[in-house]
């Protein structure tokens, strides 16, 4: 028999940490330079006037002023058009 009881351990509880991604200034609210308006990973929202895209394909104002997003019509490599939506500051 054992002298010690037993210390369970388990093999849950492990989880990752999430990245937060998504818009943080929505159309209409005022941003200053640099603020970050959407984090994403590939360009979900295209580059309109006066924005940046930084290297983790964050975009971010490079001028004061108002969000506005628009939808575009976009051509791909196939031939193939889709809807993408663009990101302003006016």
């Amino acid at each position: 028999m054992s002298k010690t009881k037993q210390g369970g351990s388990s093999r849950l509880g492990r989880d990752s940490e999430s990245q937060r991604l998504g818009i943080k200034a929505y159309a209409g609210e005022t941003v200053k330079v640099g603020e970050i308006i959407v984090r994403q990973r590939g360009s979900h929202y295209l580059l309109g006037k006066n924005v940046k895209k930084g290297s983790d394909d964050t975009i971010y104002a490079m001028k004061n002023g108002v969000v506005s997003f628009s939808a575009k019509t976009k051509k791909l490599f196939d031939g193939s058009r889709r809807s993408a939506k663009v990101v302003s500051v006016i």
